[in-house]
């Protein structure tokens, strides 16, 4: 009996089966032709620790990666593959579309061949195929929040790794907020070494009154921040930076209370979790402030983007504060609530300059200059009125896409954020409104982890995986019958398992049904 087929995630546009397999063994070479060298390279280090494999280059070898310029049509990110009993033939005509049909490779082997260690006595075999494939949303990314609990460089790389398996091309760090500040500026050390730590972390959901006592801290050298960017990369994922502004900024105003609208006094970082009242004050030393900040930020992170924050920034201490209020008569502002727009405004023109696209997220895209890309998470009407506005736009709604929830009703699962549950087929379910009527531009979808319930990796595997599988099936393939998918899914937690990704449920929760205890009726 015919070994059964792999079970690919994402699934490709268009997949064809052929009768037989392809054998990589020890005498298997790869042909690369010119500008592909990249894509070999990365096949290799891929492969090589469970199968031992050297693939090593000839002219005449049966594994072809080639660049073809007439595959124009398929764009940045599709691929041509053909795999036969003799050879295989991998083709696109970006690079970036190689990386991505690589990923399709190591699926297609036994998914042994993604361990991390020697696995000895499995045929690395890929069955033959014919496969054409091009990503639906030319975004598709993954936020971390690495500010509340902050997470070493390497796991972030492991989760470049991740991210790169699963065709999604955006890691989004959430590098700064009020409970920590984990990038260092150069021109301001205080930001890590005071905004870095805090004394406890809450224990509970927003408004608990429990702490556990036990500081927490962390921050990043700009050596393993350069370094990370080069390492995504190599696998075709952009890393996005973001520094919060002009809300979520306890950690840097503990650090430099004088960025604040009350200079002389000081704070310590935020304790708790929620939306923090003290913001940023409005005056210029506080923009020179950001626009170096962002100067250095940009200076690690090539990425075109450059993601702000900009939401939940309560207004209360610029209503309270006479310059605030002076700031907002000399702008010709109707209110103090009107200085987010204009101060989001100041700074976005300022990454315009440096030829970077400002992004924030926003409940609508209302207040925000053109140019900003809105990330929309609040409600898929807020998605569309951003498009109509003109906006490019990341749907990143809530409840399809933010993993902080609880994925199933299973009383054992672990402490999540309070709401909506969101399991595995909603988040499959993500569906961005989209209208050609619309004056902007869709981009693509995007999943969030807020990490108040995500202490550890574990934790943060188990909330993450497999949800962020069925988004990237979604936000690559599109829409397809819900029994398939989650049959996929399922024969795709070997590979998880391969990888060591210590993932969460897979299936529904079903209760028990109630039995009545003996001599009950």
């Amino acid at each position: 009996m015919p070994a059964p087929r792999p079970s690919l995630v994402p699934l490709p546009t268009h997949l064809s089966w052929r009768p037989g397999h392809f054998t990589l063994n020890r005498h298997t070479a790869v042909r690369v032709s010119a500008g592909a060298e990249p894509a070999a390279a990365l096949l290799r280090t891929l492969l090589a620790p469970a199968t031992g494999l050297r693939l090593p280059t000839s002219p005449d070898g049966p594994l072809v990666l080639a660049l073809d310029p007439q595959l124009r049509g398929l764009g940045e990110e599709g691929y041509g593959l053909t795999v036969g009993p003799d050879a295989l033939l991998l083709r696109a005509a970006h690079l970036t579309g190689l990386l991505r049909g690589v990923q399709t490779l190591r699926q297609l082997l036994p998914p042994e061949a993604l361990a991390g260690r020697p696995r000895r006595g499995t045929p690395w075999e890929l069955p033959c195929a014919e496969i054409t494939d091009v990503p639906r949303h030319a975004w598709r990314g993954f936020m971390l929040d690495v500010a509340r609990h902050f997470q070493p460089v390497a796991e972030l790389r492991r989760y470049v790794d991740l991210l790169a398996l699963h065709k999604l091309n955006v890691l989004h760090l959430h590098l700064t907020d009020d409970q920590g500040w984990r990038m260092p500026i150069a021109a301001y050390p205080r930001l890590t070494e005071v905004g870095g730590r805090r004394a406890q972390s809450m224990v509970g959901p927003a408004g608990s009154t429990v702490h556990d006592g036990i500081p927490h801290q962390g921050a990043y050298t700009r050596a393993e921040l350069t370094g990370l960017v080069s390492y995504a990369a190599a696998r075709g994922v952009t890393v996005v930076p973001e520094v919060e502004m002009p809300g979520h900024t306890r950690a840097a105003l503990a650090a430099h209370p004088e960025l604040g609208n009350v200079p002389a006094r000081r704070l310590a970082v935020w304790t708790d979790w929620g939306v923090c009242d003290t913001v940023l004050a409005v005056d210029e030393p506080v923009l020179d402030f950001c626009r170096t900040v962002l100067d250095e930020v940009m200076d690690v992170f090539p990425s075109p983007h450059i993601h702000i924050g900009g939401d939940e920034c309560p207004t209360t201490e610029w209503a309270a504060s006479p310059a605030a209020r002076a700031r907002a008569a000399a702008e010709g502002l109707p209110d103090t609530a009107a200085l987010r727009g204009w101060f989001l405004g100041r700074i976005g023109a300022h990454l315009v300059g440096r030829g970077r696209v400002p992004t924030a997220w926003a409940e609508s895209g209302e207040g925000l200059p053109s140019e900003f890309t809105v990330m929309a998470w609040r409600d898929p009407e807020h998605t569309r009125l951003a498009l109509k506005q003109g906006h490019r736009v990341i749907s990143c709604h809530h409840r399809a896409a933010y993993l902080d929830y609880a994925q199933s009703a299973d009383p054992a699962e672990p402490q999540a954020q309070p709401g909506p549950l969101v399991d595995l087929r909603a988040v499959h379910g993500h569906e961005p409104p989209d209208d050609t009527a619309m004056t902007g531009e869709l981009l693509g979808m995007q999943a969030q982890l807020w990490t108040e319930f995500a202490p550890t990796a574990d934790h943060v595997d188990r909330l993450v995986f497999p949800r962020l599988c069925a988004l990237a099936d979604r936000a690559w393939h599109g829409a397809a019958p819900w029994p398939g998918v989650h049959g996929r899914l399922r024969a795709h937690a070997a590979r998880l398992a391969a990888l060591g990704v210590r993932h969460g449920p897979l299936d529904p929760y079903v209760p028990l049904p109630h039995r009545p205890a003996e001599g009950q009726s």
